[in-house]
């Protein structure tokens, strides 16, 4: 789990560096989308995952989870964050 959650960020890293026209992820880092959205789609993908949760749909918690960690993943770039700093919180949590 850990290698993907790794290779998600790089990804989402080179997409904030090189901006490509068709990524979802670059158009966040731009004024297209911004913060708000980012902020917007956790608040969002939380309240899915919560129904998902209640109705105790498996898929649908995973699939809403995944949804939630990539936000999360893409708003630790933002704040020039990484998985390290994550990380380091858990572990001083333990």
């Amino acid at each position: 789990m850990d290698d993907t959650l790794a290779d998600l960020f790089a990804v989402i890293e080179e997409r904030k560096e090189t901006l490509p026209d068709d990524s979802y992820t670059a158009s966040l880092f731009t004024h297209e989308k911004g913060e708000n959205a980012v902020l917007e789609k956790l608040g969002e993908e939380t309240t899915e995952l919560v129904l998902a949760a209640k109705d105790d749909d498996r898929d649908e918690i995973a699939y809403e989870a995944a949804d939630i960690v990539y936000h999360l993943l893409v708003l630790l770039s933002m704040k020039g964050m990484d998985l390290d700093d994550l990380r380091a919180e858990l572990e001083s949590r333990r």
